[in-house]
């Protein structure tokens, strides 16, 4: 999401679209969410990347997954924190899904999955700007995207920011 959210910045830039007020004072933030995760490298997997909750689809026997347009290879804990931050989950939800993707709770996935998942919001942002100034569908894109700009930006200045970055560079 780092270099997704930066591409989302340089088009919004080079052509003068709308982006949040304070969207820009956030980068401090996220580079220092960037470093903190680097400390402890993980594998990537096959990942959707848009894991939205319209994404999901329960035929009452199976759960399917649609829409790969952004499917890549990832670090496991951006799909997980992605369905956490876009499904308005719960922590213990979101502790759910990793102890079912790893077998336990790891604190130290916990929170890398919490900060991929405010990273996703911070990137979706753009996403959203750049569909309010370009798309033709009747949608309200900006509201969308202000909705995530506030998730991203309360959790990226809470008390427990700084929390999330040392858990996620220790070993459970």
């Amino acid at each position: 999401m780092f270099a997704i959210q930066q591409r989302y910045r340089a088009v919004a830039r080079e052509h003068g679209f709308a982006i949040p007020a304070g969207y820009d004072d956030l980068m401090g933030h996220v580079a220092d969410a960037r470093a903190a995760l680097a400390a402890r490298q993980t594998a990537t997997v096959p990942c959707n990347n848009d894991l939205l909750a319209a994404n999901f689809i329960d035929d009452g026997e199976r759960i399917w997954l649609i829409d790969y347009e952004y499917s890549g290879n990832n670090d496991p804990c951006f799909e997980l924190g992605n369905i956490w931050g876009e499904c308005g989950l719960s922590m213990d939800a979101l502790a759910a899904l990793i102890a079912g993707y790893y077998g336990t709770p790891l604190r130290n996935k916990i929170a890398r999955a919490r900060i991929l998942g405010l990273m996703g919001k911070y990137g979706w942002t753009l996403w959203g700007a750049i569909q309010h100034a370009t798309s033709p569908l009747d949608f309200d894109f900006w509201a969308w995207a202000m909705e995530r700009f506030e998730g991203a930006a309360q959790g990226l200045t809470s008390h427990n920011f700084a929390r999330l970055l040392e858990d996620v560079q220790r070993a459970d």
